[in-house]
């Protein structure tokens, strides 16, 4: 009787099962899966609402084309940059949903690419412009933009423009529709960098020129601004001159800050190999956040300025308002001086009445 018992069945199957790959993948796909939802979701509400609220804004200013201020100058050019941006959420909500990915032309790239950082520069850096001079304005009593200088304000307009274009260039170099090396491959508008000086350079260029130096001159403008007017008593012009101008500025950091600290990570910790990697995911989502600043800005409009309202149902209502005050109350080539307003002229009036008495007694 042969009591020999075959094993070879059982012990010849000897491979391993790697749970964790396992896991992982399930985690990667429920990851990606959330962002195929929310990304395009978010980006939908942006384009929507950011295209009604600039549109709105820029028929008011149509409507009011006869007495522009230097206010509606910066206002103008600011809204074209977030309609420029705004336009281009479509293809980034498809990337984000489409399991290819970028399914679109490489030129389509490039452009989307240079119209999120040209709109980013825009903004801040004329928020610098405005900030500049409500800082010469209030603290020195002197202002950089008037009326009897309007072309000074179309020159800072246009050389922001310049710079922005300028500095965007390199995402218009360096944007291409790269296909990923993940389970399942599909093509992204990401930077590829021939060399890795390419990089340093042109992140550089964004930190520096970009965000920081500009945030450090918004910064302390706002500080000096704020100390002024909380040390003396102007009136209460210049406290509703300040009334829309902080909270821009305010908005465009909460909207900004996150996706610029999340670059400079990605500059330092930067991993080629990686293209979907965390920080990637990071930047996606702080990058959507950013745009929302390009539909908050109307809504802040609509919120504070009185005369933007009033102007506002009046074109829904198909009614006339006749008023050349300031929608905005920015105060931007307003001539507002701290002797204007019932205290002001009490305060003239006394200086007019010392200067008598000095006189006579010479």
């Amino acid at each position: 009787m042969n009591m020999d018992v075959d094993l070879d069945g059982l012990f010849l199957h000897n491979g391993t099962y790697d749970y964790d790959e396992d896991y992982m993948y399930k985690e990667d796909f429920e990851s990606r899966g959330s962002q195929a939802v929310l990304i395009p979701l978010l980006y939908s509400v942006e384009f929507v609402v950011g295209l009604l609220g600039n549109g709105l804004l820029l028929a008011v200013l149509v409507q009011k084309r006869r007495f522009w201020s230097m206010s509606d100058t910066f206002i103008i050019h600011l809204s074209v940059a977030d309609i420029l941006l705004l336009v281009m959420l479509p293809l980034w909500a498809a990337q984000a949903a489409r399991p290819c990915g970028w399914c679109f032309v490489g030129f389509l790239c490039k452009i989307s690419g240079a119209a999120f950082n040209i709109n980013f520069y825009c903004g801040i850096l004329l928020l610098v412009c405005v900030t500049v001079d409500r800082y010469l304005s209030i603290v020195h009593t002197t202002q950089l933009y008037s009326k009897k200088r309007p072309q000074l304000a179309h020159i800072s307009c246009l050389l922001v423009w310049l710079i922005s274009l300028i500095l965007a260039i390199p995402d218009w170099v360096f944007m291409v529709a790269k296909k990923t090396s993940t389970l399942e491959p599909k093509t992204l508008c990401v930077h590829k960098y021939s060399q890795a000086d390419w990089k340093l350079v042109s992140r550089l260029l964004h930190h520096m020129l970009g965000f920081l130096l500009p945030a450090a001159a918004l910064i302390i403008c706002c500080f000096c601004i704020l100390r002024r007017l909380l040390s003396s008593s102007k009136g209460l012009q210049k406290q509703r001159s300040i009334m829309v101008f902080l909270p821009l500025v305010g908005v465009f950091f909460l909207c900004w800050v996150p996706y610029n600290i999340t670059l400079i990570v990605d500059t330092i910790r930067s991993n080629p190999d990686d293209p979907e990697g965390s920080l990637k995911t990071a930047l996606m989502v702080t990058s959507a956040l950013g745009c929302l600043h390009a539909c908050l800005r109307p809504l802040l409009y609509l919120g504070l300025c009185g005369n933007f309202r009033k102007r506002t149902l009046a074109m829904l209502k198909r009614t006339e308002v006749e008023t050349k005050s300031s929608l905005w109350e920015l105060g931007v080539g307003e001539e507002v001086l701290p002797d204007q307003g019932p205290e002001g002229e009490q305060l003239k009036q006394m200086t007019d009445v010392d200067h008598q008495v000095q006189t006579a007694q010479c």
